[in-house]
């Protein structure tokens, strides 16, 4: 009987023993993730690494997706270094059933993009006629997700733009193409405003450039419908790129063009915008792309010193308001300034606000909620900030 109980508690002892290991290994295992996950995918808006943990005795399976394979080979090989067998089934993007078709140009003035793959779904970003985006996966509903020059990833559905392969996205990328200038217009299928509209078109859009015909240029869109735009609502789009002539002033001009937009939650364009969205499309007309929302420009560009008030700022200069506690930053809202303590951006409309408690425009609530100031134009093809010419997406680098 004794022996029995001995043997009872041996066996006891060596299953608590290896659950215990099991127990270990899983949060080993864990630790090794959210450690990969700090490393390399910061912030879900700019990247995926979206891992499940199954665990089958004392083997362990993971699955999910990431865009990121350098991220995925470091989990592996940690894992593997610490003794923990795995089974492999991360999907590394773009999924293998797209083919050759992971590349896209936006095919609509304007696209709207979703938090989910759903027409009902939160408004998350815009992207203008002519945008080059990466395609990772198409989801049963017919929306796909896809990453922007930004980076910012969100559902974009089929009508929005048309699907490449890489020689047909690099034929679009080396082709003539036209920038189109006016805040709001159309072409039309013949040469000649009274004929039929293709499409509308706003400040920021491009197109294939075929021939000029008279008043007119002949354009194909990415999907290769033929249309025809006036002649001085355009201008050769490598012509623009190389005469941008990016000053404070410019900066300020631009923005003042926009006055009066309404705002929108997700908008990027002349039509709506909210407040990153404004100062993204402000900065892109001068051939300079910008983080998605508030939250992420803060992080790039050189820091102005604000400690003492706001002598140091410049026009052109980006603002970033919040709230701040010990434990937390949240930044909420962004604007340019302009000057003599004043600043232009999107709140309801996009309109023109001063820290000067003399001012008809002054505005408590955002001197209360100033947070920090970063300077943009320090920092062109550094610290987070790209240009067209730089920027991989519109390279074909990506």
């Amino acid at each position: 009987m004794i022996k029995k109980i001995f043997y009872a508690i041996c066996i006891a002892s060596f299953i608590i023993n290896i659950q215990a290991q099991e127990r270990t290994k899983m949060q080993e295992l864990n630790s090794i993730i959210s450690e990969i996950k700090n490393e390399y995918s910061k912030d879900k808006r700019t990247s995926i690494f979206e891992l499940n943990v199954v665990r089958y005795d004392d083997l362990f399976s993971i699955s999910g997706m990431t865009n990121l394979p350098d991220a995925k080979n470091e989990l592996l090989k940690r894992a593997n270094e610490k003794g923990i067998i795995i089974t492999d089934k991360i999907e590394l993007l773009p999924v293998q059933e797209l083919g050759n078709k992971i590349y896209g140009i936006i095919n609509l003035s304007v696209a709207n993009f979703r938090t989910k793959p759903e027409h009902d779904q939160e408004l998350s970003t815009q992207a203008l006629l002519g945008t080059p985006i990466k395609v990772y996966k198409k989801d049963a509903s017919g929306y796909l997700l896809v990453q922007t020059p930004d980076n910012y990833i969100s559902f974009l559905d089929d009508d929005g733009f048309e699907l490449m392969t890489k020689e047909e996205f690099d034929d679009w990328n080396k082709s003539k193409k036209i920038f189109y200038l006016e805040e709001y217009g159309f072409s039309y299928s013949e040469p000649d405003d009274n004929s039929e509209r293709v499409s509308d078109l706003v400040i920021g859009n491009i197109l294939k450039f075929v021939e000029r015909i008279g008043e007119y240029i002949k354009v194909q869109y990415p999907d290769g419908r033929i249309a025809y735009v006036k002649t001085n609502e355009c201008a050769d789009y490598e012509e623009w790129l190389n005469e941008l002539n990016i000053t404070q002033e410019s900066i300020i001009s631009t923005a003042k063009k926009f006055m009066g937009i309404p705002y929108l939650w997700g908008g990027t364009s002349s039509k709506t915008m909210d407040c990153s969205g404004f100062t993204k499309m402000v900065y892109y007309l001068h051939g300079i792309i910008l983080e998605r929302d508030a939250s992420l420009q803060v992080h790039t560009g050189d820091l102005v010193d604000t400690k003492n008030g706001f002598e140091n700022l410049q026009p052109g200069d980006l603002m970033f308001f919040g709230s701040k506690s010990v434990e937390r930053e949240r930044i909420t809202h962004v604007a340019i300034y302009i000057g003599d303590l004043e600043f232009i951006h999107a709140s309801g409309r996009v309109r023109i606000n001063s820290f000067d408690k003399n001012k008809e425009n002054f505005s408590p609530y955002r001197l209360k909620q100033f947070i920090r100031a970063k300077r943009i134009l320090t920092s062109i093809d550094k610290n987070g900030i790209t240009t067209i010419r730089s920027n991989k997406f519109y390279r074909g680098e990506f």
